[in-house]
């Protein structure tokens, strides 16, 4: 497993070691010892699976307040997603900060998200299936976002026509949680 900075502290890609024959592949998705020499000691407690049936589906940004914030590691298993983090810890050098990574079945990367973190995702295929492991418990009273067409933002979405649910259309923007 390789690990990639992002620019964005504490926000790296995980590439993993794919072994592949005529059968198919092999890899591990996640390994704890191997976890540790790369620096994260995270503890999972939870296993989130989504399914988008449409292509320009979008999910987010969202993020959970303390004391339920959550580090995320996202992984496609099918499809493809582009997939963002944004800084909105309030002391940060970096708040208001983003990046974005493809996340794909095809090429295995994974995205590491520490607290203090929005994120979100555009499905790029349709019937993409996103898997993210958590290190603290849905609380659905600490649950909040920020709008995905935030203009300060100005994240350059790959696609304007977006699927939206009706929760993550009444989202506010990063100026109103400050």
């Amino acid at each position: 497993m390789q690990r990639h900075d992002t620019g964005l502290d504490g926000v790296f890609i995980l590439e993993p070691k794919v072994f592949s024959d005529p059968r198919g592949f092999f890899m591990e998705s996640y390994h704890l010892a191997r976890f540790g020499e790369l620096g994260i000691d995270t503890a999972f407690v939870q296993d989130n699976h989504s399914r988008s049936m449409q292509e320009g589906t979008i999910r987010g940004l969202q993020y959970q307040e303390e004391p339920s914030a959550q580090t995320k590691l996202i992984r496609v298993l099918t499809g493809a997603i582009w997939d963002v983090a944004v800084d909105i810890r309030p002391d940060s050098p970096s708040f208001g900060r983003w990046v974005g990574v493809t996340l794909s079945a095809e090429n295995k990367k994974q995205l590491y998200i520490p607290k203090g973190f929005a994120h979100g995702f555009c499905t790029l295929e349709p019937n993409t299936e996103v898997l993210y492991k958590v290190d603290a418990y849905y609380d659905p009273a600490r649950d909040r976002g920020i709008r995905w067409d935030d203009p300060t933002l100005a994240i350059p979405w790959p696609r304007q026509d977006v699927l939206l649910s009706e929760k993550d259309k009444q989202l506010p923007y990063l100026s109103d949680l400050r």
